[in-house]
């Protein structure tokens, strides 16, 4: 064929051949994550859905954050898992993956399975503190209480070997009911430093929650000569008095509980319980008045009121006093 006429007829086969449509899903893609970032992620799956294309690890990604941020745990780890490996390591989708895997997995409570992913995620974001946070209560969850203490020590900016250190795991450990390693973690603290505040007093709320009002009594003594302004130490020792019956003692150390810190009910309503003890109805009713007065909520201020309204023949505010705090009760 005649080179000019080939040409030709290549040109004539392209001006009637249309251009190939533009690729739709980055602008998808755009749009979905900027409905992320303005906290709208049923917007952005909506528009993932719309656009189709399921099977795009791109569309995959952005989907399973979308649904991670949206707490539907169980379809981002779905989503998410067979993308392990899609994307170029190191790259941004391939750390977003790994971040919203093992996030979503420790908020399903499936935490020995997010720890590898969360440590992974620590590589490249050791100055993260939420990540570092996440990691250590995953750790806590897990019984390493070390990695725990490691990892807790770097969100709150403290020596992992210090006193202080041991002192934040063990509060951690203790949202979570590990109570027997927030103890050890106490002791440790308390022998590093014999002076460090709040660690005996967290030890006295176990021993009281447990019923050893002796032990709770002599760590409170203790928290309180490293830290004598503490209401809540106070306010703690006076409830050991009052259900070991100690009136007097009791009564002293809520007094200087509510010193410190008048704007907390609950010396008041032990503060009126010893005086309703000791046989004093007209020194425990402002104080029991104050703490519903404080805390309108609180059942036992409201029935103990009732009772000493009850006690001093006033029947029908006893009445209502009684009503209110059945219906603070619940059904």
């Amino acid at each position: 064929m005649i080179p000019w006429l080939l040409c030709a007829l290549l040109a004539q086969a392209a001006a009637a051949s249309p251009p190939p449509a533009p690729d739709p899903v980055p602008a998808a893609l755009a749009a979905a994550r900027a409905a992320l970032d303005a906290g709208r992620p049923q917007d952005a799956l909506q528009k993932l859905l719309a656009l189709g294309h399921p099977e795009d690890p791109r569309v995959a990604h952005l989907r399973g954050v979308a649904e991670y941020r949206a707490d539907d745990y169980a379809h981002a780890i779905e989503r998410l898992t067979p993308l392990l490996g899609a994307f170029p390591a190191g790259s941004s989708e391939a750390r977003e993956v790994e971040q919203v895997l093992g996030l979503s997995l420790y908020l399903a409570n499936r935490i020995p399975e997010a720890i590898p992913h969360l440590e992974h995620t620590r590589e490249w974001a050791a100055d993260n503190m939420e990540l570092a946070q996440v990691l250590g209560m995953a750790y806590v969850q897990t019984a390493q209480p070390d990695r725990a203490r490691a990892s807790l020590a770097r969100t709150f900016g403290v020596p992992p070997d210090s006193a202080a250190a041991h002192l934040f795991a063990a509060q951690m450990m203790i949202r979570v009911e590990r109570d027997a390693m927030a103890d050890e973690e106490l002791k440790r603290a308390i022998a590093k430093d014999p002076r460090l505040p709040h660690a005996r007093y967290l030890r006295a709320q176990a021993a009281l929650f447990r019923g050893r009002f002796d032990d709770a009594i002599a760590l409170l003594k203790g928290e309180l000569e490293v830290n004598p302004a503490s209401a809540m130490a106070l306010y703690l020792l006076g409830d050991a008095y009052v259900r070991q019956e100690k009136w007097g003692e009791a009564i002293a150390a809520l007094q200087r509980s509510v010193w410190i810190n008048p704007y907390f009910s609950g010396p008041y309503v032990l503060l009126g319980r010893a005086y309703s003890a000791r046989g004093e109805p007209g020194t425990a009713e402002p104080m029991v008045r104050r703490a519903v007065e404080m805390d309108p909520n609180n059942r036992a201020a409201h029935y103990l009121l009732a009772q000493l309204l009850q006690q001093t023949g006033r029947a029908e505010e006893a009445r209502r006093e009684f009503e209110t705090a059945a219906r603070l009760q619940g059904p």
